[in-house]
Parts: C-alpha cells; sequence; structure tokens
C-alpha cells in the first residue's frame, strides 16, 4: 500500500495495487474509489482532504500500517 498527499491540490491518493485502473466511482462527495478490471478496489482518491483528514496538512508523510503475517 502506498499513500501519497499533494498539498498543492489538497488531495490524499492511497494505493493498494498497481493493477491498471478501469472505473472510477465517486463514492460520497470528495471520494472516488478507483477499480480494476475484476472489480476490485485499487486505490481512493480524497478531495480536500484536509478538510476531511484531521491535521492532514501538518504532516509531510502519512504513516501507513502495514499487515503482520500470522
Amino acid at each position: 500500500m502506498k499513500a501519497h498527499y499533494n498539498q498543492d491540490v489538497d488531495i490524499l491518493r492511497i494505493v493498494w495495487s498497481e493493477s491498471p485502473i478501469e472505473q472510477s466511482d465517486e463514492l460520497q462527495p470528495g471520494v472516488i474509489l478507483d477499480y480494476d478490471g475484476s472489480g476490485r478496489v485499487v486505490g481512493v482518491e480524497i478531495l480536500n482532504a484536509s478538510r476531511q483528514v484531521e491535521n492532514l496538512r501538518n504532516h509531510d508523510s502519512i504513516p501507513v500500517l502495514q499487515r503482520e503475517g500470522r
């Protein structure tokens, strides 16, 4: 998983897979889900992210939690 925040345009992009995006749908205003050819969610874009994610403008990077194996 990768996350990138672009402060210039205030967009947070989180990508779970590098699969090509075949379709995008707006889940709710300002939240766009990206799907691959099999209908799996491969990414999400959050527009006006600083309004939707508390204190995002104060961070240079976004910590990402990694799932540990069992």
